[in-house]
């Protein structure tokens, strides 16, 4: 009979506790005040030694947000992306590229043998 009421006592402590962990998550929700969003940023790196030279800017209010970002490629040219987005309306953006694709002149490419697969080698001694 002891044991039942142990039992008994144990389950409301534990009824208790939870209903009392689950009220604190939902006040501690419900004081949560969330209003529109709105920020700046913008950044850069232009590493000479490295050849790296890339940046990127952004501005959001609400749901307008509009912004663009740069990068250096490796074949000389440089990418410049602007877009924006409005609300539900998905991402725009306009891409552009300043400069001529330049590619170094590579001899060793003219020179590359065909791949042939090893040949399989058979013994002709028998496995026991």
């Amino acid at each position: 009979m002891n044991a039942k009421i142990l039992i008994l006592l144990g389950l409301a402590a534990l009824a208790a506790a939870g209903s009392e962990q689950s009220r604190e998550y939902r006040d501690s929700r419900e004081s949560y005040e969330s209003g529109e969003a709105k920020y700046e940023f913008e950044w850069s790196v232009k590493d000479d030694s490295s050849g790296n030279d890339f940046g990127h800017q952004e501005a959001r209010d609400g749901e307008h947000t509009q912004g663009s970002y740069y990068v250096h490629l490796p074949d000389g040219r440089l990418q410049k992306v602007d877009y924006q987005v409005d609300g539900d309306s998905g991402y725009i953006a306009d891409v552009q590229y300043e400069g001529e694709a330049r590619h170094p002149d590579s001899y060793e490419s003219a020179s590359v043998e065909s791949y042939k697969p090893p040949r399989r080698y058979y013994d002709s001694k028998e496995s026991k």
